[in-house]
C-alpha cells in the first residue's frame, strides 16, 4: 500500500491481526495490509495493532506512528485488560491484566519491559502478582515483579526459565492462589505449562489452547508443541470436565467468549480431537491461527 504498511520483520505471530481484522491480514506467512483505514475508528484499530506488534512492523507511511492512539491497557471485559506491547522475547505473546474487587490486580504472562509501561499498567492498580502461564513467556517476569513488589510464579516443570521466581507451583492438581483464582497445571506445550482460571468466568490458557478464526473452535498449536502433544491431551482430559469459563484468553491465538456451556462443550470436543494427534517436528507456519 502507498500509506499503511508491515515492514519485512514480522514474525507472523499473529497480534496485529487479532486487533485489526479486515484491515489486516495474514499473505504466504507473514501480515499484509488490506486497506486503508477510512474513518476515526478503524485507525484506532491500526494504532492497537501497531502497539501490539513485538516487532514494531506496522506503520503509516510517515513511520510514525500516534503515541496518542496507544490504547493499552485496553479493557475487554469488566475484569480483564490487554497489556499491548507484545514483546519480542515472548514470541509476540499477548499478555493481560487481571482486575480483582479489591482494587488491586494481576498480571499473566508479560509485555515488552519499559518502566513507562509498567507505571501505565499500574494505574489500573497496584499489582500484587505476576503469573507466568510458561517457560516462553518468562522473559520480562523478574523485572516487572520486582518493580512492582509482586510476586512471581511459574511451575516446576519450567522453573529453569525463572529459577528466581517467588512461588513455584507443584504437581498436577489445581492450587487456589487467590481469591477467585486457581492455577490448573497442563503439561503438554511444555512440561510447565500452566492455565489460570478466575471466577469462573476468564481462562488464560496460556499456548496450552486458543480459539482458531480459521476453524471457528478451540484449537491447539500441536505444530509448536514442545514438550508432548500425548501429555497435552491426558491435561486436556484431565480438566476438561472441571473448568468452567466464558472467556479463553491465550498467549497465542485469538480471544473469544461465549457462554460457559459452550465453552464447556467445546473444551471438551477439544480433548477428543487432541487425543487424536500425533507428534510432528515444529512448525510455525502450520498454525490455524
Amino acid at each position: 500500500m502507498d500509506g499503511w504498511f508491515v515492514d519485512d520483520r514480522c514474525t507472523n505471530c499473529d497480534a496485529a491481526r487479532q486487533l485489526a481484522p479486515g484491515l489486516i491480514d495474514e499473505h504466504e506467512g507473514k501480515s499484509r495490509i488490506l486497506r486503508e483505514p477510512q474513518d476515526a475508528a478503524e485507525t484506532r484499530l491500526l494504532h492497537a495493532a501497531v502497539f501490539a506488534c513485538p516487532t514494531r512492523s506496522i506503520r503509516p507511511a510517515s513511520g510514525r506512528p500516534d503515541p496518542a492512539l496507544d490504547p493499552f491497557p485496553m479493557a475487554l471485559d469488566d475484569a480483564v485488560m490487554i497489556c499491548g506491547h507484545n514483546s519480542p522475547h515472548t514470541a509476540g505473546a499477548n499478555s493481560y491484566l487481571l482486575l480483582r474487587p479489591s482494587g488491586t490486580a494481576m498480571m499473566v504472562d508479560t509485555p515488552r519491559w519499559s518502566r513507562e509501561l509498567a507505571t501505565r499498567y499500574a494505574e489500573s492498580g497496584p499489582i500484587t502478582d505476576v503469573l507466568l502461564t510458561h517457560r516462553d513467556h518468562a522473559a520480562h517476569g523478574r523485572r516487572y515483579a520486582d518493580h512492582f513488589g509482586a510476586r512471581l510464579w511459574i511451575h516446576e516443570g519450567d522453573l529453569d526459565a525463572a529459577p528466581d521466581a517467588d512461588q513455584v507451583i507443584r504437581g498436577t492438581e489445581p492450587r487456589e492462589i487467590a481469591e477467585g483464582v486457581t492455577v490448573h497445571p497442563l503439561p503438554g506445550h511444555t512440561r510447565g505449562s500452566v492455565l489460570y482460571l478466575a471466577d469462573g468466568r476468564y481462562c488464560f490458557s496460556g499456548d496450552s489452547f486458543y480459539w482458531s478464526r480459521t476453524t471457528g473452535d478451540l484449537a491447539v498449536a500441536d505444530s509448536v508443541t514442545w514438550y508432548s502433544i500425548e501429555e497435552l491431551a491426558r491435561s486436556l482430559d484431565r480438566v476438561a470436565g472441571r473448568l468452567r469459563f466464558a472467556w479463553v484468553l491465550p498467549g497465542h491465538g485469538d480471544r473469544h467468549r461465549l457462554t460457559t456451556d459452550q465453552m464447556s462443550l467445546r473444551l471438551r470436543a477439544l480433548a477428543g480431537r487432541t487425543r487424536l494427534l500425533r507428534p510432528r517436528p515444529v512448525d510455525f507456519a502450520a498454525v490455524r491461527w
